[in-house]
């Protein structure tokens, strides 16, 4: 079961039927909080348990700090912060009722943070400043939910290969500093994501609470 905002991009289906499973797609704007709320309300009254909820959605603008407007500030808090809280509390308190699963878990929560929830970046304030509440977001709900059955924990990835930084890439010299910064030599593809999901939405990781698992080549480990 996925959540997107365009129905009728159904590429991520097709990728999961291609393994043999069955996948449903929902769409939900989170940018509108009523979106949000009816996106859980809508999953239960069709009959789903939610075992994993995997906040993955973010949206990026770019300004000098002193120019930021407005408006792109509010967005992408709302999108890549508040959003993430309160599909984890809505998810969360629908978990928080349910019988253990087959992980002897209710649920599990991975976040998405980011580099930048460490790093301020360049001309990124208010991506920055989401992340980094990611982060404390996380270990806030994980306080809470541990010792409920409910894990919470995040993914920071360093730079990867997707569409939010396709501008970044078409800088030649930039990649060209990036990359060598990192360690692996390479930036990451959404393909090294697999392990560290699966590791923290499984009973391989019920010791686990609230952490950051950082996927990034390595980049802060320098």
């Amino acid at each position: 079961m996925t959540s997107q905002r365009n129905a009728e991009d159904d590429a991520t289906k097709r990728s999961i039927e291609q393994i043999g499973r069955k996948a449903v797609v929902y769409a939900a704007n989170l940018a509108s909080n009523d979106s949000i709320d009816d996106l859980t309300k809508v999953l239960l009254a069709d009959g789903h348990r939610i075992d994993i909820l995997v906040n993955c959605a973010g949206i990026q603008r770019r300004h000098a700090s002193h120019e930021f407007p407005n408006e792109d500030w509010d967005e992408i808090l709302q999108v890549n912060l508040s959003a993430v809280f309160k599909l984890s509390r809505n998810v969360g308190a629908h978990m928080l009722g349910q019988p253990l699963n087959s992980s002897g878990k209710r649920g599990s929560i991975i976040n998405i943070a980011s580099l930048m929830s460490f790093q301020g970046g360049l001309n990124i304030p208010a991506y920055a400043a989401a992340k980094g509440g990611i982060v404390t977001l996380t270990k806030a709900l994980a306080n809470e939910w541990a010792s409920k059955g409910i894990s919470v924990n995040a993914i920071a990835p360093g730079y990867v290969e997707t569409d939010m930084n396709i501008d970044l890439r078409k800088n030649e010299q930039r990649m060209k500093e990036l990359q060598a910064r990192i360690p692996t030599t390479r930036w990451g593809k959404p393909e090294d994501f697999k392990g560290p999901i699966v590791f923290l939405a499984s009973a391989a990781s019920a010791y686990v609470s609230g952490e950051v698992l950082m996927v990034d080549g390595g980049w802060m480990g320098r």
